[in-house]
């Protein structure tokens, strides 16, 4: 696949959805750039609306990310009012539907008399389209999409099979190209939910694309070879990644809510000295964390960038605050952008590579 002229890239999370229209050849700065509420905050807004008029609702559509719109469904049900999905959008509340079921939820593909329906999906290229018409501003045919997805998990954990992923990752040997993907596996089901409502799409998770579009800053980008710490403070999750050349040795990932100042200063502190556990953070309602045994710390200790709508949390601790092209809140959309346009160039070197070797 050819590196394409334009993308659209949009980065999902719990509070916005950032959104880029990059264009090979214009200034980064001059490129169609939007903030808007994230498709849980629309849902959720949605959802209120209903309990407030007290109307049972009927929420269909596709599986998408909870948070919001899951406290916006409990609050419904407390309100004695009647919710009813279909299995698809069942999941986006549980990836067990017995457990969905014991929320008070019916699962059932008939819309129910008077109920008002609520159609769920992370990405709504239509009324993106309609919404940039008016601009003269056309909606690129690639599409470069993250979303934080906690795998398909029914039985256990969300938290330990999220963060088992990660360490899988590390084991592979945490090669940065390899954080966005054309296929994703198949237990990240929102990833594929994301491809049926986008076809086509590139998916990623928020925190690798917010990785990625970490180092698309400077002074974080002199920083790459001898080893820094990308920290993502996310509006409910934060990440952090020990980086050396194009790997990720290290990582751990915790609720935004659950850190302090000190907590996080503590955690950066003993992190990239392999002296944060991964049961600590899990204890403390985290994901985890784990580095690569065989990683060496080259310059004492490393460099560290933030980035995330809740950088404040990192203020005043001497760290630099990552702004690549100038906008923190577009971080996730470069990130995206560079991800694609390595890969695509990575796999067409690749297939070169392979086709020279057949001529033999």
């Amino acid at each position: 696949m050819a590196i394409p002229k334009k993308i659209l890239a949009i980065d999902i999370g719990g509070g916005t959805q950032d959104i880029l229209v990059y264009e090979e050849g214009k200034p980064m700065e001059n490129c169609v750039q939007m903030i808007l509420p994230s498709p849980t905050q629309i849902i959720a807004q949605q959802i209120s609306q209903a309990t407030a008029g007290r109307k049972n609702i009927f929420v269909t559509g596709n599986t998408m990310g909870g948070g919001p719109c899951s406290w916006a469904v409990e609050n419904h049900l407390k309100s004695g009012l009647k919710v009813y999905a279909t299995e698809l959008a069942a999941l986006t509340f549980h990836d067990n539907l017995d457990e969905v079921r014991r929320w008070g939820i019916k699962i059932t593909n008939r819309p129910p008399k008077g109920a008002h329906a609520i159609h769920l999906r992370d990405v709504d290229l239509a009324s993106l389209r309609k919404a940039l018409r008016p601009f003269q501003v056309n909606l690129p045919e690639t599409y470069a999409i993250a979303v934080q997805d906690h795998g398909f998990n029914p039985r256990g954990s969300n938290r330990r099979f999220r963060f088992q992923h990660w360490e899988k990752f590390l084991d592979s040997g945490g090669d940065l190209s390899e954080l966005i993907y054309l296929n994703p596996p198949e237990y990240m089901t929102r990833m594929i939910a994301v491809q049926k409502d986008a076809p086509g799409a590139a998916v990623m998770d928020t925190c690798a694309a917010a990785i990625w579009g970490v180092l698309c800053d400077p002074r974080v980008a002199e920083k790459q070879e001898e080893g820094l710490i990308a920290l993502n403070l996310g509006n409910q999750h934060t990440l952090g990644a020990l980086i050396q050349g194009k790997r990720i040795w290290g990582i751990f990932e915790h609720h935004t809510a659950n850190l302090t100042r000190q907590k996080l200063k503590s955690y950066l502190d003993r992190f990239p000295q392999k002296l944060l556990s991964n049961d600590e953070i899990f204890r403390d309602g985290g994901h985890g964390g784990a580095v690569d045994p065989n990683f060496t710390l080259k310059n004492g200790h490393p460099f560290i960038a933030v980035t995330g709508p809740r950088r404040s949390l990192a203020e005043g601790l001497g760290y630099h605050m990552a702004a690549p092209y100038g906008d923190m809140m577009l971080t996730g959309c470069f990130g995206l952008v560079a991800a694609l346009k390595t890969k695509l160039a990575t796999e067409g070197t690749e297939n070169t590579e392979k086709s020279k070797k057949s001529n033999y």
